[in-house]
């Protein structure tokens, strides 16, 4: 396997190729020569077609193979991960435009890794991948920050079109500010200040509150709120009881910090965001 790096651009490698050559002849290296082949990615690609890099956090030996595989054939960027130690190792050290999450590791928690990502001010999207189909787990990885849940087991197909949702979601992201009395919000940050002051809330009441000051004044259903921000997950769910808790805990923090805003319960029907 040799490449002229110096040929012609109509005579360059295709560099999703070059990358999965890398991963197979020179594993022990791969994540620094992918540097080069990042450089070599800027050049090839335009701004629409920029590869995404993904991680993917599971312990089992053949699904972990399988989904790596098909993501490289879908022309994602991979990296792998199959303890809760190894994973904290590189989302510590590295972005990534999404994390594949399996729940249950060997030496711990994927619930844990939720949390060192919340701490670290992390905005890397995470799709949880786990056999467990309580709602308990559900709620807590999404009131975590979570961006969607997939139950295993699971078509392949599914899980692209999950991760395609969660990349469009975070692509439209713009960074605008977003004021209304003495809230002022940064979307593409993902920053919440009342009176100049940062309030600290996780992805999903940054969301909710994004989408009830966009429809302030307006009564906002569950299940618009569910699905503006939940997107496909919320077919599965049995209640909204994961939206409630976080309702609860936005409304609560509104208030500690006297903000100028509240959120309103309008019994039967939903919540409206007004100006106190």
């Amino acid at each position: 396997m040799r490449y002229n790096w110096k040929a012609g651009p109509d005579d360059l490698p295709d560099p999703r190729s070059c990358r999965r050559d890398l991963c197979q002849v020179y594993p022990e290296n791969y994540y620094s020569l992918s540097l080069v082949v990042h450089a070599y990615e800027f050049c090839f690609f335009d701004s629409n077609k920029w590869l995404m890099k993904i991680l993917v956090i599971e312990d089992e030996p053949g699904m972990k193979r399988v989904i790596k595989k098909f993501l490289l054939d879908e022309n994602y960027i991979v990296e792998e991960a199959e303890t809760y130690q190894a994973g904290l190792d590189k989302i510590v050290s590295y972005e990534y435009d999404c994390i594949l999450l399996d729940i249950m590791l060997p030496d711990g928690s994927g619930l844990g890794l939720l949390q060192e990502l919340k701490n670290l001010g992390k905005a890397d999207s995470v799709i949880i991948i786990s056999a467990r189909d309580s709602l308990d787990d559900k709620v807590k990885g999404l009131d975590l920050g979570a961006d969607d849940y997939l139950t295993k087991p699971f078509h392949l197909a599914e899980l692209n079109a999950r991760i395609k949702s969660v990349l469009r979601r975070r692509k439209t992201e713009s960074r605008h500010l977003v004021e209304l009395e003495n809230v002022k919000m940064n979307i593409g940050e993902r920053l919440v200040w009342v009176d100049n002051e940062i309030i600290n809330m996780n992805r999903k009441e940054f969301d909710i509150l994004v989408f009830l000051i966009v429809n302030k004044n307006r009564i906002a259903s569950k299940s618009a709120i569910a699905e503006n921000i939940w997107g496909d997950y919320i077919d599965q769910a049995n209640d909204f009881d994961f939206i409630y808790s976080q309702i609860k805990n936005l409304r609560k923090k509104l208030r500690d910090s006297r903000a100028r805003i509240d959120i309103n319960v309008i019994y039967g029907m939903g919540y409206k965001l007004i100006v106190k």
